[in-house]
């Protein structure tokens, strides 16, 4: 059977029995996709739990308890030893079922977002996930999808596409209907829209041929090798500082069990307790705390429908320092509404609603558009010069429901109250030819068959338009637009777009030739003014970025009026009306004054702006050291969103290549979710610091006390075991506690960080020395007053030094609040996993002591009453100790130098 671009059209349906006007039908769809299965390609395969669990197992930490188990063997220590391995057995769970949760987390984040395709079905324009697509579907295409099969092409106007996925040619490639000889290769099958590849310009339809894995681009990602998944920056820290560590902790546990034998203490004890010093050092918890957290964060912005799409992202996020946004659906609700009609000499207004009724008013008095021509003639023009496809009812908010751009929407609504259907009009005037918008242009037209000639209809920017018009509409017919009439005109469209209006021109031309130039002697009909609502919530979240020292720049492709009004609206640019500049090229960042460069930093708003400028907007931000992050939906914001540090698509308007380009996908298409994932950002790497803060002070106290110990000559205060077991109980729990916090309120009322700032800076340093050094004094004063001064047994000393040394980790975690909180309501007192991991800490501390079976192994006893009195006093000594140090030095430095005591 021959291929399908090399068969007719006619052949193609044919074989795969489906008609290019209706479609398959529902049914018989249904059928075939259980005989084909889903349209997806084969993805790398789900991480399974015994891969997970496997890299549990190849840390160096794994290693080292693994050995010390085999030395308390050896040396016939075998209660030892087994305890060695239930703890091993303990971490490994802790750290399997962590990341296997975070794991599944992103595989299910992934699923969250997925392609829709245009088909025809039961003979009408439906929009459905790409997966269930079937051969012999008629799939519609536009500037700016994703193909989302392999379709025979039956439809092509103007249609070009971006093949480099499967060619490698960057320039697109133009598209049309003939078939071509059977040995042709994969570049030059001009009748074939592939699965990957995207509509840079134009429109057409296609039959789908193959799906899924049997689709060139399935057949081309069966040989492609499973990549492994990028690690984002911060994890990639967090390897580098545990790697550092690992050496450093080595070192002194290697040190410290020499100094040790050296002493005359048991080979085996020191050995083990070297082993132990290493394990407890090494936070080697962090890259799984991080990626959990990193994941709740993750799950936590999809809740507020922003679906990030690296884990990358959600750091860099909370260093966001710019933010360009698209003023249309962004700041807008993208719910276009033709609310009045600009004709020569007068102005139509629109009743408000998609369902109401009329009416068309002049002044309050109602107009019949079948007796105004000119109005009648817009309203047609509108409707035959559109993509759109308009369903049935409304929203109950004044939005059609249908498949389309939203201002083509707002059109074919404006017929519809005037009772017109574009269905009906194609019928009397079919349609021969279109030409498609394109930026250069900014035009669209439309060519259909009336009698024995054809009619253009014609659509676009109000000032291309009249460029191209040199006749109007007027109530009595068409006159010459002389050039005192284009004034009034730009009179007219200033004064309108002042108004917050985005407007639209429509014109026409009668021909003889349907090929003939389409934008060339049009007769300006009128102007369309559509209005685009507010979101709600979007002032105040603007008002948040200014507060968090978020720079927002609003774009749009609007009138500079319009994009004045607007900015105004949501408050850029306080207490003074926003300058708007349109920039008509990109500049050229290295050649541009030091003046124009700063004219165009401080800038809030740009108008009538293209993706160039866009992209070098990006460039000089950057270039000035900012972090960028941009908003885009369409094919040509690619690029920018990413040059961008972070790109961010819109879910509901966002065609497919600005999704595939961006970092992070909008499901509400918000500025205010854009806010709260920034938010959501900077309490991640906030949970983070903390962690990273608490675990190493944690860790640095437990080797400096045997590290002292072993020096002075003082018998050990900890032994193996219960270095191993204080690991396990107050090192993970606050730990994973701290890393799912609700984080501080005041977090978007401070400046963003530099993020080039090392998760452990110079200040950070120094208070991990402090904390460390405050827990280990209070810990080995404890057992030395045990020892001497309340004469209790070496077990009931070390007993009391155990318990010191666990209350204080588990009190250090209220060190961990914010310096600007208060001491006793914070972001940490505010945390219920808080409480419950030390309630969980506490309970395991307590049956380490009082159950027999626990105690027995672990060496300890239950201490006196004035051993209590002892553990208690001294387990909150550090955490007094340090809040007194904190607020000595900001009463020495002042609140303004907060940041540089290295806030936790």
């Amino acid at each position: 059977m021959k291929e399908a671009y090399a068969q007719a059209i006619e052949e193609v349906l044919r074989d795969q029995g489906v008609s290019p006007a209706g479609g398959l039908a529902s049914a018989e769809a249904e059928r075939r996709g259980r005989v084909y299965g889903p349209n997806l390609l084969r993805r790398a395969g789900r991480a399974t739990a015994w891969r997970i669990l496997f890299n549990q197992l190849r840390s160096i930490i794994v290693w080292l308890l693994a050995a010390a188990a085999a030395l308390a063997f050896l040396f016939g220590e075998g209660v030892e030893g087994t305890a060695i391995l239930v703890v091993l057995a303990i971490n490994t769970g802790i750290g399997f079922a962590t990341e296997i949760k975070a794991v599944r987390s992103m595989e299910a984040l992934r699923s969250l977002s997925l392609v829709p395709a245009k088909v025809l079905r039961d003979g009408a324009l439906r929009e459905i996930p790409a997966d269930r697509l079937v051969p012999g579907d008629i799939v519609v295409l536009e500037a700016g999808d994703i193909v989302t099969a392999d379709l025979r092409l039956v439809e092509a106007a103007n249609l070009q596409l971006d093949e480099s996925t499967l060619t490698g040619e960057s320039a697109p490639v133009a598209k049309d209907t003939a078939p071509v000889p059977e040995d042709t290769p994969l570049h030059g099958r001009s009748g074939m829209a592939f699965k990957g590849t995207a509509v840079t310009s134009g429109s057409g339809a296609g039959v789908a041929v193959a799906t899924g894995m049997e689709s060139e681009l399935g057949r081309i990602a069966d040989l492609v090798s499973r990549a492994e998944p990028e690690r984002s920056p911060l994890e990639r820290r967090l390897d580098r500082l545990g790697g550092q560590l690992v050496w450093v902790t080595l070192a002194l546990a290697a040190v410290i069990g020499v100094l040790g034998i050296t002493a005359g203490r048991d080979i085996l004890l020191m050995v083990t307790t070297a082993v132990a010093l290493a394990v407890a050092a090494v936070p080697e918890g962090l890259p799984v705390v991080a990626t959990m957290a990193l994941a709740r964060g993750m799950w936590r912005m999809a809740g507020r429908n922003a679906l990030i799409e690296k884990l990358s992202a959600v750091e860099t996020l909370g260093a966001t320092t710019t933010v360009f946004v698209d003023k249309t659906g962004t700041l807008t609700e993208n719910r276009m509404t033709v609310v009045r009609f600009l004709l020569a000499g007068r102005s139509v207004e629109v009743g408000r609603g998609a369902d109401a009724a009329g009416p068309f008013a002049i002044d309050g008095v109602p107009v019949d558009p079948g007796e105004d021509t000119a109005l009648g003639m817009a309203l047609e023009t509108g409707l035959l010069c559109n993509n759109a496809a308009l369903t049935e009812g409304g929203n109950g908010e004044g939005a059609a429901r249908g498949v389309g751009d939203p201002m083509e929407l707002a059109l074919l609504v404006a017929g519809r109250k005037a009772g017109l259907s574009r269905a009906e009009l194609l019928e009397r005037r079919p349609e021969v030819r279109e030409e498609a918008f394109s930026t250069e242009t900014r035009m669209m037209a439309t060519v259909h068959r009336e009698g024995g000639c054809f009619l253009l209809a014609v659509k676009g920017a109000p000032e291309s338009v009249l460029a191209c018009a040199d006749k109007v509409m007027m109530e009595a017919g068409p006159a010459v637009l002389d050039d005192a009439a284009r004034e009034d005109w730009h009179r007219r469209i200033e004064a309108a777009a002042g108004d917050g209006l985005r407007l639209i021109a429509l014109a026409v031309k009668q021909t003889a030739q349907a090929d003939a130039p389409p934008y060339e002697g049009l007769t300006l009909l009128g102007l369309a003014g559509l209005l685009d609502p507010l979101r709600p919530g979007v002032a105040e979240a603007v008002a948040d970025c200014r507060g968090a020292g978020v720079n927002v720049v609003m774009l749009t492709g609007d009138h500079a009026a319009t994009a004045r009004k607007i900015a105004s609206d949501v408050g850029l640019g306080v207490g003074e009306t926003p300058q708007v500049i349109e920039l008509r090229a990109a500049p050229r960042i290295e050649a541009i004054s030091e003046q124009e460069r700063a004219r165009l930093m401080d800038a809030k708003v740009f108008a009538r702006i293209s993706p160039e400028v866009k992209l070098a907007l990006v460039a000089l931000h950057q270039q000035a050291g900012h972090i960028v992050a941009m908003t885009g939906d369409g094919v040509n914001d690619a690029p920018a969103l990413k040059k961008a540090d972070i790109g961010i698509a819109m879910g509901q308007r966002g065609t497919q290549v600005a999704r595939e380009a961006a970092h992070m996908v909008l499901k509400d298409d918000s500025f205010a979710s854009i806010v709260a994932a920034m938010r959501q950002g900077r309490i991640i790497f906030g949970n983070i610091r903390k962690f990273v803060l608490y675990l190493m002070s944690c860790n640095l106290a437990e080797i400096m006390i045997i590290g002292l110990a072993t020096l002075s000559g003082l018998p050990l205060p900890l032994l193996p075991l219960q270095i191993l077991y204080l690991n396990l109980v107050t090192d993970v729990f606050p730990a994973f506690a701290l890393g799912v916090g609700e984080g501080d309120a005041g977090v978007m009322q401070r400046p963003p960080r530099d993020p080039k700032e090392a998760i452990v800076d110079r200040a950070r340093w120094l208070w991990i020395g402090v904390y460390g050094a405050s827990i280990t004094v209070a810990t080995l004063t404890a057992f030395v007053l045990a020892l001497h001064w309340l004469k209790l047994g070496r077990e009931d000393s070390v007993t009391v030094s155990f318990l010191t040394l666990a209350l204080a980790q588990m009190w250090h975690v209220f060190n961990m609040a914010d310096w600007r909180s208060r001491p006793f309501v914070n972001d940490v007192t505010r945390n219920p996993w808080i409480w419950a991991a030390l309630g969980l800490s506490i309970a395991l501390i307590l049956m380490a002591v009082h159950v027999p079976a626990l105690s027995s192994v672990l060496a300890l006893s239950p201490p006196p009453p004035e051993g209590w009195a002892l553990v208690i006093g001294a387990s909150a000594a550090p955490l007094i100790g340090a809040g007194g140090i904190k607020w000595l030095a900001r009463l020495l430095r002042g609140d303004a130098d907060r940041e540089v005591l290295g806030t936790p």
